[in-house]
């Protein structure tokens, strides 16, 4: 019986393996993030400009003139309305960001596409700092290193938000607020 009970048990116990198929990349396998949950580094490189003008002239011009005569009286006036108006206006931003995120893949698209997502939180000397990003990424844009560069990701969307006391002292108080809107200021 013993030996028929450890011929029943030897098949079940060859089954076994140390090495789980789902999750096995051999050691020459390509490292790259392919399937949902895998790590990939993102090299963060935006660099936004912007530059807006405008300017306006305008300028309007009546002239009104008018004479009668009488017998023994001749009258004659005149008027004038004229007006100009021109201004300008002209206001420019820039902004750049450069870090390495790692973000996780949230998700395999039925092109084989990868959905990807990932924060990062920073503190620095009281100031937090979090960027957020996601976006797609195809395959054959991620690199051999698994890192694949921000430009490369469509319907990317990156964050950068911070509060703490630099970012307090850049609002502007409420009486600046109010005086600006009611165009005192």
């Amino acid at each position: 019986m013993s030996v028929l009970l450890g011929a029943v048990m030897l098949p079940a116990a060859a089954q076994q393996s140390m090495i789980d198929a789902d999750t096995y990349r051999g050691i020459a396998a390509d490292r790259r993030a392919y399937r949902t949950g895998d790590l990939l580094t993102v090299n963060v490189l935006e660099a936004a400009r912007a530059r807006s003008g405008a300017a306006t002239d305008a300028s309007s011009d009546i002239r009104l003139s008018a004479a009668a005569s009488a017998k023994n009286y001749q009258a004659q006036a005149q008027g004038a309305l004229s007006a100009s108006n021109s201004g300008g206006a002209e206001t420019s931003r820039v902004g750049e960001l450069r870090t390495q995120l790692s973000v996780r893949v949230a998700e395999v698209l039925p092109d084989g596409t990868l959905a990807v997502e990932g924060a990062q939180s920073l503190v620095i000397n009281g100031e937090d700092q979090r960027i957020v990003l996601s976006g797609l990424v195809r395959p054959d844009d991620i690199q051999s290193d698994n890192s694949v560069w921000s430009h490369r990701l469509a319907n990317a969307r990156v964050e950068f938000s911070g509060s703490g006391v630099v970012s307090s002292s850049q609002r502007q108080s409420v009486v600046y607020r109010v005086l600006k809107w009611l165009r005192l200021l």
